[in-house]
C-alpha cells in the first residue's frame, strides 16, 4: 500500500479540516493525478489504488467475460486491505486522500459481471462494506468517453490499448448514475474535460480556494466560469 506524509504545507479549513477525502471517476479522468497534488500541497496522507498489482487486469482488458470475477474480486479485496489498515491515528489526527472511494466498487461488478457471478460479489461486498469508514469529502471527476479515450491513449499504459468505447460508456454511465443521488457525504463535481490540474496552476489555485469554502452537501466546480 501507497501512503506517504508530506511536510511544511498548509492544511487546507483548520478549523474543522476533513479526516478523509476521496476522488472518484472513471479511468482516464485524472483521478490519481488530482490526489497526489493534493497531497503534495496541503500536506495529506495518501492512498492510492494499485492497479498495476492486479494479475487479472491485462486479462480483463483482451477478454471481459474470461476475466471479469477475478479481477473485480481483487479489487475489491486490495481496497478493502488498504482502508483497514488506515489505523485510528490516521484518520483523526492528519487527512488521509484516496484516489477511490470503496463504496462505488460494486459499479463495476454490475457493468461487467453475469447474473451468478454478481451475486457471489454481493455476498462478499455485503461483509466487507460495513468497517469501511465514510468520507469527509468526495471529489468525483467527469468526462465525456473521447477524452477519456484519448488521455487513456496518451499515458500509453500497454493493456489499457485494449479498452473499448462501450466499455469506457458503460462504465461513464455508471459513475453518472451511482453519483445522481449520492448523499453519503459532501460532493464536489468537476467537469474536468478542460481542465488541466497537472499543468495548469490557475485552476489548481482556483480549486484549492473553493475546498476552503465547503462545509456540506452538493457542489459543483468549473475554473473556467465564475465560482458559486
Amino acid at each position: 500500500m501507497i501512503r506517504e506524509r508530506l511536510v511544511n504545507k498548509p492544511i487546507i479549513n483548520e478549523e474543522n479540516p476533513p479526516r478523509f477525502i476521496a476522488i472518484e471517476g472513471p479511468i482516464g479522468v485524472g483521478k490519481t493525478t488530482l490526489t497526489r497534488k493534493l497531497a503534495e500541497r496541503l500536506n495529506f496522507g495518501l492512498l492510492l489504488e494499485q492497479a498495476e498489482d492486479n494479475p487479472f487486469l491485462p486479462s480483463f482488458y483482451a477478454n471481459q467475460r474470461h476475466a471479469a470475477l477475478s479481477t473485480q474480486l481483487f479489487f475489491l479485496l486490495q481496497r478493502a486491505q488498504q482502508l483497514n489498515e488506515l489505523t485510528e491515528d490516521d484518520l483523526f489526527n492528519r487527512t488521509t486522500i484516496a484516489d477511490f472511494l470503496f463504496q462505488k466498487d460494486p459499479l463495476f461488478a454490475r457493468a461487467t459481471l453475469d447474473k451468478d457471478e454478481l451475486e457471489l460479489y454481493n455476498k462478499v461486498y455485503e461483509k466487507l462494506e460495513v468497517d469501511m469508514p465514510t468520507p469527509d469529502l468526495v471529489i468525483y471527476l467527469q468526462a465525456p468517453i473521447k477524452v477519456l479515450k484519448d488521455r487513456i491513449q496518451q499515458r500509453g499504459i500497454k493493456h489499457e490499448r485494449h479498452i473499448d468505447l462501450d466499455y469506457l460508456e458503460r462504465i461513464n454511465a455508471a459513475y453518472t448514475e451511482f453519483f445522481l443521488d449520492y448523499t453519503e457525504a459532501p460532493l464536489l463535481i468537476i467537469n474536468a474535460t478542460e481542465i488541466d490540474f497537472a499543468n495548469n496552476d490557475s485552476h489548481f489555485e482556483q480549486l484549492l480556494q473553493y475546498l476552503l469554502e465547503i462545509n456540506g452537501g452538493r457542489h459543483y466546480f468549473n475554473p473556467s466560469f465564475s465560482i458559486v
